[in-house]
């Protein structure tokens, strides 16, 4: 019997609709059923553990969404390129300096600081990436270690502003007050909105892992010859991703300098880079939950070491265990564990 005839997927051309469209019958059952519970546990999680818990972890939970969302641009980098960047916690404290110098010089509303921050912060990963566009591995990864050092300097001599006059903007002691946005003006609202933020961050990921720039990327990573054969433009591709993981990195910024008003040079080291790119490989690169993990990881656990009287330098042990054990025995991450045992529960209920 002869098969019908399939035609091939091209770069820039999109299935039709009915053949890639989850909803309806069997396959809109089982997505609803494999996403609806995560669903409900993450809208009754938003609404009411804010209400239960201290100023302290408010923001702590807090950055912690802040580093998720920059650890999301970090790991699809890695998982649709294989390319490796080590300045993305660096690239975070570029869009936290613009919007706090958007705050503070500017009577201008919360959104729009952040879109001028995640703008700009989009740019340097373009600059960023122009060395890097024909180069992967090691090369990249000491390319972006460098921009990440070089940061690291300019934080420390010059500081974040806080309200200050001249272009940088720092006062001696003094704070001046930081606007956040009129909906989420207390620290419990600006927890769910922040997770919000968050979540739009991982919607736009998917968009583009579902469309041209996601079929280009992985036929990047599959082999950068036979996607220039195809007629993929590898460095306008490559530049692309460097831009959306940059723009990620600002909105990220951006919304940690909401959290407190104020940021910590000591924050936006290069190690800080080296940590989250690891904690996100940990997590899983290839999904969104591998993000949380990593953000997780990275703030909300040394906070419970604290709380328990620990030294938090030890979360540093867990993690270069967790990162041996993801090498050897766990390519997707620890999300990638999970699903897995999520769909092996459910083959064997059936």
């Amino acid at each position: 019997m002869n098969s019908p005839h399939v035609p091939p997927l091209r770069v820039g051309h999109s299935p039709p609709i009915a053949r890639i469209s989850p909803w309806g019958g069997l396959a809109a059952k089982r997505l609803l059923s494999a996403n609806l519970l995560p669903l409900l546990c993450g809208v009754v999680a938003l609404v009411l553990v804010p209400m239960f818990l201290g100023g302290q972890w408010v923001q702590i939970l807090t950055s912690t969404a802040c580093f998720a969302l920059a650890a999301a641009g970090v790991g699809f980098m890695y998982s649709r390129l294989g390319m490796v960047s080590l300045a993305q916690v660096g690239l975070m404290g570029v869009g936290g300096w613009v919007m706090l110098r958007m705050n503070h010089g500017f009577d201008l509303p919360f959104e729009i600081n952040l879109a001028v921050a995640a703008t700009v912060t989009m740019v340097f990963g373009w600059v960023m990436a122009l060395p890097a566009l024909r180069m992967r591995g090691l090369y990249l990864a000491l390319i972006t270690l460098m921009a990440a050092s070089g940061l690291e300097i300019v934080f420390s001599t010059f500081r974040f502003p806080n309200g200050g006059e001249g272009f940088w903007g720092v006062m001696p002691s003094l704070i001046a007050p930081f606007r956040r946005p009129w909906l989420a003006t207390g620290d419990e609202v600006y927890l769910r909105y922040t997770v919000v933020m968050l979540v739009v961050g991982l919607l736009l990921i998917e968009a583009h892992r579902r469309t041209a720039p996601g079929r280009a990327w992985a036929m990047i990573r599959r082999s950068e010859a036979a996607a220039m054969a195809s007629g993929v433009n590898v460095v306008y591709y490559k530049a692309w991703a460097f831009g959306l993981s940059g723009l990620l990195a600002g909105m990220a910024g951006g919304l940690l300098a909401g959290t407190l008003g104020l940021l910590d040079p000591a924050t936006f080291r290069a190690s800080e880079s080296i940590m989250l790119f690891a904690l996100a490989v940990v997590g899983g690169a290839r999904h969104w939950l591998g993000a949380v993990l990593a953000a997780v990881l990275y703030r909300v656990l040394p906070g419970l070491f604290n709380n328990w009287g620990w030294d938090a330098d030890l979360t540093l042990v867990i993690f270069g265990a967790a990162l041996l054990h993801a090498l050897m025995t766990a390519p997707d991450g620890i999300a990638g564990q999970l699903l897995s045992l999520m769909r092996n529960k459910k083959r064997n209920a059936t």
